[in-house]
């Protein structure tokens, strides 16, 4: 009896500090709340009622659970009323609710909605309680007040980068996959102002992206995993610069001639973050969707990001998602390179019971700074509340249990909860600097005129 309660006490001491510790949310895709507010249909926002919590990760437990391509196509459509969007979702929903995905989703409508259990009744429910909470100012109640998150890393996927109008909650990343997509030159170059005939023109474009957005942004992303390998070699402008100006005159290149561009582009990138003091944030692992993800390349992400790792020392790159299912190489990197940070956004929801396997092995592995532990990852801002929840779940699991096994002191236990949640994070991106830059940013001079382009 002793023990059990020496046991109980000890997880109890863990889990408080857990439930009252802010999150630093390292990665979304969520939109800015007037776009949601003030809605129109778009590929990213299809509707306007609760159908919307369903469009993002959890379609596709159900397109692979069986769910059929006009089914998911009647859920989100914009017109389809509450009965018919049920419907379509009532044969699939039970296959697919005890995912990660499934449970985020589940423990966000418990905790917004109040809807405990989803059925054909309670649906309705759903739907009227989502009418009446998405309305200006929902978007600091879901994220602050329910989700326990302090602020997010935005990620946009509709500019290089989000001017948003809440900032300091809605913190973005310089998005600079498109940066370093040579086909992509004349949109940036249009948006700096600067005439594009040579590669050195382009290179200013690059410098004026960095030097409007680099002092707000908290970090340089690319996702450009999802359609090639990470081999990159840092080719020289020489070479890369004639395959790059016969784009811009409009002529076709071959595949080599479009590495050597791609490749030159992306370290040009990667050293004016280095300049400007941002991390560099990489996708690896997983692949979002389904029955697309060629397993073979994803194989090859940990090798090649050792040699990024190795070429740019002086650069802090963060892995994202673990590279799951390649988890146990992400330990590997962590505890061996000193400029690797694995970030574990997204990898609750894909597979909790390894998160929570990785996160054990990481903290008697590597250093205990080298992971971030949280980013929602989502479009659709509700479901940041079930991720959350799944992710202090899966912290608390990882801590009480390297305790019960011996591998942690209960009290180190307790001290590491502030650093893994948020403190490694604010170190990392320099949040207090950032604060402050963003309390002033010029895109909120005039806060009745749109945001700039970006």
């Amino acid at each position: 009896m002793t023990t059990e309660r020496t046991i109980s006490a000890r997880d109890a001491d863990i889990a408080a500090r857990v439930r009252r510790t802010l999150f630093v949310d390292t990665h979304e895709h969520i939109v800015e709340e007037e776009a949601r507010t003030q809605w129109s249909a778009t590929p990213r926002l299809p509707c306007n009622d609760w159908a919307i919590l369903f469009s993002h990760y959890i379609d596709s437990d159900l397109m692979v659970a069986g769910m059929t391509p006009s089914e998911r196509a009647t859920l989100l459509s914009p017109t389809a009323d509450t009965r018919t969007k049920w419907k379509a979702i009532e044969r699939s929903w039970p296959l697919v609710r005890h995912t990660g995905y499934g449970q985020a989703i589940r423990h966000t409508i418990g905790t917004l909605y109040g809807v405990k259990e989803l059925n054909g009744t309670t649906v309705h429910t759903l739907a009227d309680r989502y009418r009446a909470t998405v309305k200006p100012g929902f978007y600091r109640r879901v994220l602050t007040d329910l989700a326990g998150v302090e602020s997010c890393q935005v990620n946009s996927l509709e500019r290089t980068f989000m001017p948003s109008r809440q900032p300091t909650l809605l913190m973005q990343d310089l998005s600079i996959l498109n940066l370093h997509t040579p086909e992509q030159w004349q949109p940036h170059a249009q948006a700096a102002g600067i005439r594009v005939t040579s590669l050195a023109d382009y290179h200013r474009v690059l410098d004026w992206w960095f030097s409007t957005y680099g002092p707000y942004a908290v970090a340089a992303k690319s996702q450009v995993a999802y359609g090639r390998r990470l081999d990159f070699n840092d080719t020289p402008a020489e070479q890369a610069d004639k395959p790059f100006t016969q784009l811009v005159r409009g002529n076709r290149i071959s595949a080599d001639e479009r590495k050597l561009v791609e490749d030159h582009l992306f370290w040009y990138c990667v050293r004016k973050a280095t300049e400007y003091g941002l991390p560099v944030k990489l996708h690896t692992g997983y692949y979002a969707g389904h029955d697309g993800m060629p397993m073979g390349r994803v194989a090859t992400n940990p090798a090649d990001i050792t040699e990024i790792l190795r070429h740019a020392p002086d650069t802090t790159f963060v892995l994202m998602h673990i590279c799951y299912p390649f988890w146990e190489e992400m330990v590997a990197i962590a505890k061996h390179w000193h400029n690797a940070v694995i970030d574990m956004c997204w990898a609750w929801i894909i597979n909790p019971e390894a998160s929570v396997q990785f996160l054990r092995s990481l903290l008697v592995a590597a250093p205990s700074n080298k992971v971030l532990t949280f980013g929602g990852d989502y479009v659709p801002v509700e479901p940041v509340i079930g991720h959350a929840m799944i992710a202090r779940n899966g912290i608390l699991r990882a801590l009480s249990s390297l305790v019960a096994d011996g591998w942690l002191a209960p009290t180190a236990a307790v001290e590491l909860v502030e650093p893994l949640m948020r403190g490694n994070a604010r170190a990392l991106f320099r949040l207090d600097e950032k604060e402050k830059a963003l309390a002033h940013a010029p895109w909120l001079e005039d806060r009745n005129q749109p945001s700039r382009p970006g």
